[in-house]
């Protein structure tokens, strides 16, 4: 029964450790990059020796890439969510309007994103883990695309709902790097909004958005 409690508290421990190790480098990546950003940085910022690091992490390219996990799944989940909202029909704006509400629009992940997206460029092993991540998230939104066509007919011009949650997640880039760059959030949701419910909505008249990327 001891053992089992100790067993208990080091695990405790340890996820409390890397979950201190992950936000630290957050912080450290966003601030200097992560070509910049060494593995003592990170260990000083969160406050633990090398040891700590390697009893959890590898190398530095393992714990980027389970930051990047970390968000791309809270983006997947609330997405996901957000689309499920409608019962057994998808009401396109109320939809939209949930998805840019909750969507994580930050500066500073945007930054590290960034960082990453170059990191797997050069790295095909990395590029492969991205890409299943970004399948990931796209296959969330295809499902809930796709689940009741009767209701909802998408735009002939995007074809099947796969297609569909492709357009969504290239919207999604192309207005975060804007924001990358003009760090105008509202802005961001906005014209987000927009382009969503346009790419979503057969024959759309819905009127253009006030704030367009430059």
């Amino acid at each position: 029964m001891a053992d089992e409690q100790t067993a208990r508290r080091v695990t405790r421990r340890r996820v409390r450790t890397r979950a201190n190790l992950l936000d630290a480098a957050f912080q450290v990546f966003a601030a200097k990059g992560f070509g910049r950003v060494s593995i003592e940085e990170v260990c000083e910022a969160a406050g633990y020796s090398r040891g700590a690091f390697y009893s959890n992490f590898a190398s530095l390219d393992e714990l980027f890439f389970a930051l990047y996990r970390q968000r791309a799944d809270l983006i997947a989940r609330q997405v996901a969510d957000a689309l499920a909202g409608d019962g057994p029909g998808l009401d396109v704006p109320a939809s939209v309007d949930r998805v840019t509400e909750v969507l994580l629009l930050d500066h500073d992940w945007l930054l590290v994103k960034t960082d990453f997206l170059v990191h797997a460029a050069r790295d095909p092993a990395v590029a492969r883990s991205l890409l299943e991540h970004r399948a990931t998230l796209r296959g969330a939104i295809a499902d809930r695309l796709g689940r009741d066509r009767a209701l909802t007919a998408l735009p002939a011009v995007l074809g099947d709902a796969d297609a569909a949650a492709h357009a969504v997640v290239a919207a999604y880039d192309g207005v975060t790097t804007q924001l990358l760059l003009d760090k105008d959030v509202d802005g961001a949701r906005a014209w987000l909004k927009q382009l969503l419910t346009a790419l979503l909505t057969e024959g759309s008249t819905h009127s253009h958005p006030e704030h367009h990327p430059e």
